[in-house]
Formats: C-alpha cells, sequence, structure tokens
C-alpha cells in the first residue's frame, strides 16, 4: 500500500510512545490523523493541541468517516469494538512496526536495540547527527528535552534514525544500514517465554542489517551472528579496550568528561551533557553511529556537550543544596541497579529513597529476586501496587510479595493515592521515581509538592 496517498489515518493506542510518533509524522505529511486511547495523557493532550482528534470512548460511532488505514499497537487485543469495526469494514490495519519498517525502506536507517539504554542511546544519536551537516529524520521512545518532541523531521538526509523496540518482536520489520544493540538480558518473557527465544530474536535483527553495513555491539554479549555479506562487526564499551571506548572519564559539576578511542584515532575532552555513569556507555555506541555516519570530531563535541537527554530518563527535576529528585523509567532490575548506582556516585554519603511501581505481572514475578535485590540498596523503599498493563492479575504476584524480599531498612507500601502527601521533605535527602507505569503522573505533583517546601524555607 501506499502510504503516501492515504488521507485519513487511524491510529489505535495513539498514546503510546512509539504510536505518537507516527501520528506526528503523518500529521506533518498533511494527512488527517485521528485516533483512541484509553486514558488522556500528557502526550494525547499534546497531540490534540497539535491538530490531532483523540477519542477516550470505544463507542465507534465516534471514528471519522473515511479512514483509509489504520495503524494499532500490539497492546491492542482485537476483540477491541474499534478493530473489529475496522477488520469487519475492510480497512486494512497494520501494526505500528510495520508502518516504520516501510517508512524506513526510502532511508539509511540506524536503528538501536536493547533491552536497555536503548532510548538515550537513540535520542543522543539522533541530536548528535541533527547539530551536524549529516542531518536525520527519527522516530524516538522518549520525549528528547532538546526538541520536546518523540520525532525529529529533516526531509533533507538521507538517515532515519529509529529506537529498535524487541517488544512483540517489532523490530525484525527493520532493515538497518547501521544497527546497534546494547543489551541482550532476559525481559518480556510474557512474550518470549525464555530468554534463550529473546536472544535469537537479536540474532534475527542482527541478520537484517543490509548487506555492507555495520553491526555496533556492545563487548562481552554473547550473541550467535548470522549477517550479511559484507557486514562489519564493531565493538564498543565503557569498561575495555575494543573497537569505541571511553578513557580518562572524569567527573566535573554532575558531568561527565572523557576521551573517546576509536578506529580511526582519539577525540579528547567530550563532555556528556546529562549525568548518569552508565550513560557514559550509551554515549560511545551513539558517537560510533554517528562517526560511520559521517559526523566532524568537532561536531560531535559540540553536540555532545548540549545534549539535554530524555524525559523520564535520569531526569534531575531538583537538585538543590538540602534536596535533589530524580525520576526514572527504569523498569528492569538491570535499570534499577545503574539508577541507584549512579545516584550513589552523584551524591555520596546521601539518603537515598526510592518509590517504585512493579510493571507488569509477568516481569515482577520473574524477575523478583533481582527487583529486591537492587531496592535493597536503597536506604527507603516505598512501593507502589503492580502496573498491570495488558495483563491479569497472577495468583500471589503483588507488591506485597515483593516487599517481603527486600532488605532495606526502611520499607513500606502505599497507594498511589496517598502520594505525594505521604512524602515527608524533611525526612527526604535524594528521592527517586521509578517505574513504566503510570507512576509518571505523579512527577509533577512531587516536584510542585517538595518545591513548595523549599520556597518556605
Amino acid at each position: 500500500m501506499d502510504l503516501t496517498k492515504a488521507e485519513s489515518v487511524y491510529f489505535l493506542g495513539i498514546g503510546g510512545i512509539g504510536m505518537s510518533a507516527l501520528a506526528r509524522y503523518f500529521r506533518s505529511l498533511g494527512k488527517k490523523v485521528s485516533g483512541y486511547d484509553r486514558t488522556a495523557t500528557a502526550l494525547t493532550t499534546a497531540l490534540q493541541l497539535e491538530g490531532i482528534t483523540i477519542s477516550f470512548n470505544k463507542d465507534i460511532n465516534l471514528i471519522p468517516i473515511g479512514v483509509d488505514f489504520v495503524i494499532y499497537t500490539p497492546a491492542v487485543k482485537q476483540d477491541h469494538p474499534a478493530y473489529e469495526y475496522f477488520r469487519n469494514a475492510g480497512i486494512p490495519l497494520f501494526k505500528r512496526a510495520e508502518i516504520l519498517g516501510q517508512i524506513s525502506e526510502s532511508y539509511k536507517t540506524i536503528a538501536i536495540a536493547g533491552t536497555h539504554g536503548k532510548t538515550t542511546t537513540t535520542t543522543l544519536t539522533a541530536h548528535l547527527l541533527t547539530q551536524s551537516k549529516v542531518k536525520c529524520q527519527a522516530f524516538l521512545g522518549g520525549i528528547s528535552r532538546n526538541y520536546a518532541s518523540n520525532l525529529i523531521l529533516d526531509a533533507s538526509s538521507e538517515y532515519l534514525v529509529a529506537e529498535a523496540d524487541e517488544f512483540d518482536r517489532s523490530f525484525l520489520q527493520l532493515h538497518p544500514h547501521i544497527a546497534v544493540i546494547t543489551s541482550v538480558d532476559a525481559d518480556h518473557l510474557d512474550i518470549y517465554g525464555d530468554h534463550r527465544s529473546l536472544l535469537e530474536s537479536f540474532s534475527s535483527f542482527a541478520g537484517k542489517i543490509v548487506e555492507g553495513g555495520y553491526l555496533i555491539i556492545k563487548n562481552g554479549l554473547d550473541l550467535p551472528l548470522e549477517l550479511k555479506s559484507g557486514v562489519k562487526i564493531l565493538n564498543y564499551s565503557a569498561g575495555s579496550v575494543c573497537d569505541y571506548y571511553p578513557a580518562g572519564i572524569r567527573l566535573n559539576n554532575g558531568l561527565y568528561t572523557f576521551d573517546l578511542h576509536h578506529p580511526q584515532g582519539i577525540i579528547t575532552d567530550l563532555t556528556l551533557g546529562i549525568p548518569g555513569y552508565y550513560n557514559i556507555e550509551n554515549a560511545v555506541a551513539a558517537s560510533a553511529c554517528a562517526l560511520l555516519s559521517g559526523i566532524s570530531e568537532n561536531e560531535l563535541s559540540h553536540a555532545m556537550h548540549t545534549f539535554k537527554g530524555v524525559e523520564r530518563r535520569f531526569d534531575i527535576r531538583i537538585n538543590e543544596s538540602g534536596l535533589v529528585y530524580i525520576d526514572d523509567y527504569g523498569h528492569h532490575p538491570e535499570e534499577l541497579r545503574a539508577c541507584i548506582s549512579s545516584a550513589r556516585l552523584m551524591f555520596p554519603g546521601r539518603k537515598i529513597t526510592g518509590i517504585f511501581q512493579p510493571h507488569l505481572y509477568t516481569r515482577t514475578r520473574d524477575f523478583a529476586d533481582d527487583f529486591a535485590l537492587q531496592l535493597s540498596k536503597l536506604d527507603e523503599v516505598i512501593l507502589l501496587p503492580i502496573y498491570p498493563a495488558r495483563e491479569l492479575p497472577i495468583s500471589g504476584i503483588t507488591s506485597e510479595m515483593l516487599l517481603e524480599k527486600i532488605t532495606a531498612p526502611d520499607k513500606k507500601l502505599i497507594e498511589k493515592s496517598g502520594l505525594p502527601m505521604l512524602l515527608d521533605p524533611l525526612e527526604l535527602e535524594v528521592l527517586i521515581t521509578m517505574g513504566a507505569g503510570d507512576i509518571d503522573t505523579l512527577v509533577l505533583p512531587i516536584e510542585n509538592y517538595l518545591k513548595q517546601f523549599l520556597h518556605k524555607k
């Protein structure tokens, strides 16, 4: 189907981060864009302000007449009234990944995959290219702080940067010129069943790289590879010597500076514009993509320093002498480890309180011991009930179960409605909110609550 000839596009699950980027893309092409989602969020409000019509009601009578095709998220079930309506009407339905795959065929695609680290790496790669002569179009898995969007448009560039999502094997729709694999830890076991199947999917993704392309893979990942002819493998790391790695890492005023070693030489004194020690590794991977795409060392250095990060990725909302508030999307044990350890490095000797909302019953079940291990590294733990997303409850899998496993000296379970009022600012030194559910709706209320306290001091 020729997507460019369509006049009206409908999105089922338009409020998702990947779906909303596509909605903005088709809106930029002058198409009539509308859609449905279960609940209103800050992102759906932003889309509405951009001229996109959104319904939060399943009533099919609210669907506009004349829809040419539908894009839906895998989270939407096939018994959804709107899905059934479109199917019975013979209107073409496409998964989000299929459409992104079709769009990417017209570009040299840089696809960044991994069970964690991909959103920051993707957004930084897009920023590096955008701030250079190379430019790019980009579909991001988060809201870039530099561009206040998850979509970057520049039709003059031959490059497209895309976050390659392993959920539902979506990334297998892409045929990248450059692919990055940041991590392959066990996750999405509700989809894959076991870790081996997940690894096989990442191997298949690497096999999609076009002839003569590049695979940039974190050094030490054990992944069987069968690549097309001429595909070159390049390794990167933050802690070992390989094709791309940092040296002389130093912390100044909360930001890290390092010298980047790469196959053609060394770029000295690169300063990453966002905090978090683990982001050095993301920056090295993004730099590899940018250098292979043709940006200059001077362009790389300038853009690296001006990068403002991604909303909800080690997002420092308050940084006052007596109180720090960080918000993070972390919802996998490895992501919690990276977030908490980075906070310890940045704010040594200070009490760290973490509010965590587990995401999915299956993920909580599969990684309960690992979650407990990482959360026990906090001084104080506040657990929220599990956010179910697309899942039904599983007997015995609750936040109470997880709380029992946590060994932190101060721990409690509260309802989401109890925040932020139950927080005592006098007892807080460093506060971190973590999770991928609707904990994001608490970020502004908590931030405003704490700022009111600071202004009264």
